[in-house]
């Protein structure tokens, strides 16, 4: 394309983000910085599929973070997209461009044993601290939602689903109705988790009807949204260094069964 043509097409391509698109500024001024980067790097467009190869093998070399590449890439394939269906040209070269940028496998995050050990003793500490029975209720009630995430690798919504009637207190094993509604029953192997569970509800359960074991102050079944609280509350007091997750309960819970030599395939039942 000669540049006189090309200079033409960006301004109306620009034109076209913002008032048909409705693009904000700050989108609209990446997408010259990109497109003026592309075109600075790329001289000779005769061979548009083979400058655009070397263009990914200079952005690959220049940027060390795989999001910028893909977003600086898509940016430029947004434009031969714009002069495509304008019929400026006949078809993008991108069509021959194979542009999938394979991203770095990225560990999931696990909380530190450490972390653990300050998180539940912190939670001890209140029980023994507690001034009222509702301080001593609740606070049982935190360290056995901190156990159950520990000890069975559960999700925040499943958490939050548990009924008193999905606990087997004689066989240790919950009950619970996962992603897709599928049940699985799960074996708690921490017996101090599972008494936790017994005291809580022998402490709180004996006039409230709701059928949910984790309660709120309003004896209404917990929300998720207060279990991501409390994880943020503990994370403040104890002042840890790592944000804490629930998922990342699920992912300490994994890696630990991992360390110990149980089979991935058994691991992945568990978790479901």
């Amino acid at each position: 394309m000669e540049k006189e043509k090309l200079v033409k097409a960006l301004e109306n391509y620009f034109e076209d983000c913002k008032f048909r698109k409705r693009l904000n500024n700050k989108t609209i001024k990446a997408y010259k910085i990109d497109l003026n980067q592309f075109f600075e790097i790329v001289n000779n467009l005769d061979d548009e599929v083979k400058e655009i190869n070397e263009y990914i093998h200079f952005l690959n070399k220049k940027y060390s973070k795989h999001k910028t590449v893909k977003r600086k890439l898509a940016s430029v394939k947004a434009f031969y997209s714009y002069l495509e269906y304008e019929e400026i040209i006949e078809y993008s070269p991108f069509n021959k461009v194979r542009t999938k940028i394979k991203e770095p496998h990225v560990l999931p995050k696990t909380i530190q044993k450490e972390n653990i050990e300050k998180i539940i003793q912190y939670l001890l500490d209140r029980v023994s601290s507690a001034k009222t029975d509702f301080q001593t209720i609740i606070s049982i009630r935190n360290i056995a939602i901190i156990g159950l995430l520990f000890s069975t690798g559960i999700r925040i919504s499943e958490l939050c689903n548990i009924k008193v009637a999905d606990i087997n207190f004689n066989e240790k094993t919950l009950k619970f109705f996962g992603k897709g509604s599928k049940e699985r029953i799960l074996y708690v192997g921490n017996t101090d988790v599972i008494e936790l569970c017994k005291t809580y509800i022998q402490l709180y359960r004996e006039n409230i009807d709701c059928e949910y074991l984790f309660l709120n102050k309003f004896d209404q079944s917990l929300s998720e949204q207060t279990v991501r609280i409390l994880l943020n509350k503990l994370e403040k007091e104890l002042s840890l260094q790592t944000h804490v997750t629930p998922h990342m309960f699920r992912h300490t819970f994994a890696t630990t069964l991992l360390e110990k030599g149980v089979d991935i395939r058994y691991i992945q039942s568990i978790l479901g």
